[in-house]
């Protein structure tokens, strides 16, 4: 893993008459943050998870895969783009779904709906400047497994159709997974 401390202090520095010179520049708290958080995100994630930065240098910008071991979703490969902006860790990072799926809280957009990636909640489980990228993680993970909520869906038509026919669901969910699979 590349230490974004060596980084900054190779873009930072000058050479004169074959002297380098330290340039003094502001690292932002999100990037001194990011370069411990990446690493306990890489250390503590999900078997059913994988992370790849297109760029090792852009900490802030990754894509999370999900390969669900159980459930609906099995058989299928989920990715989410992560996008850690400058305010963070006071704001969450933006999520969006990349692969299209039929899923109550993941609308045919992207969109998500979970808690953790609001600024604000009403059920106090929202982003607060305690939680952690690895949080977002196990989040989008448990989407697929115990944070599954028809109750409160983004996607209203997969949830009132779980509650009709479960078995019609189950083949819903299985050609759109068939139909990312043929597309990748």
């Amino acid at each position: 893993m590349i230490t974004l401390n060596r980084k900054f202090k190779k873009e930072n520095s000058e050479t004169t008459n074959g002297v380098t010179l330290d340039a003094p520049k502001r690292i932002s708290v999100r990037d001194k943050l990011l370069v411990k958080e990446v690493q306990e995100m890489n250390e503590n994630l999900p078997t059913t998870c994988s992370v790849h930065f297109e760029d090792p240098n852009t900490l802030n910008e990754f894509i999370l895969t999900v390969t669900p071991d159980e459930g609906y979703w099995l058989g299928g490969k989920f990715k989410f783009s992560v996008f850690v902006t400058e305010d963070y860790n006071m704001a969450p990072p933006k999520v969006k779904c990349l692969t299209r799926l039929w899923h109550p809280n993941i609308n045919v957009d992207g969109d998500i709906c979970l808690s953790l990636l609001r600024q604000t909640s009403i059920d106090e489980h929202g982003w607060a400047p305690t939680r952690r990228l690895k949080d977002v993680v196990w989040g989008l993970n448990s989407l697929f497994t115990d944070l599954l909520n028809f109750e409160d869906p983004l996607n209203i038509e997969a949830a009132e159709m779980y509650k009709q026919n479960k078995t019609q669901f189950q083949i819903k969910v299985q050609e759109y997974i068939a139909m990312s699979k043929g597309k990748r």
